[in-house]
């Protein structure tokens, strides 16, 4: 009986640690709302929606914080986006699954109009996403780090 008692225990242990696990799984999908924060000043900057369709990723602004002499389009942008609003913009795209995070894809930047190669990869448990463009080579661009929001 206590050998039974002790094999219960067991088993229900592993199974806490199987669902924790994938709690932490779920926590470490870049799909959900991030905000991200302006390099030179620290203020939050968007709220951007990452969603997953087909196996890529892409992400649109759902919100924006714009300083008072900040236009709310993307004025700086080419073609089909010039002067297209902010709100609603799609910034990532074309991101798939990667080893451990998710590369190939296109980040826009409002602010200069110009898109970057891109890739990106979740920390922190899920509560971090660190965000790359780059020109040609990874070794070429800048990063930022965006916050979870939910």
């Amino acid at each position: 009986m206590r050998i039974l008692k002790q094999s219960a225990v067991i088993a229900l242990t592993v199974v806490a640690a199987l669902a924790s696990s994938a709690a932490r799984a779920d926590n470490a999908s870049p799909v959900g709302l991030w905000r991200n924060v302006d390099d030179v000043s620290g203020k939050p900057r968007a709220l951007i929606r990452i969603t997953e369709a087909n196996g890529s990723l892409q992400g649109k602004i759902e919100k924006v914080f714009l300083a008072p002499n900040e236009s709310p389009s993307c004025a700086k942008c080419e073609g089909a986006l010039k002067n297209a609003p902010v709100f609603g913009l799609v910034i990532l795209s074309g991101l798939k699954k990667d080893g451990a995070g998710f590369t190939g894809g296109q980040i826009l930047d409002p602010d200069n109009g110009k898109t970057y190669s891109s890739k990106i990869y979740v920390t922190d448990g899920g509560k971090k996403l660190n965000v790359r463009g780059y020109i040609g080579v990874s070794l070429l661009g800048r990063s930022q780090i965006w916050q979870r929001q939910e």
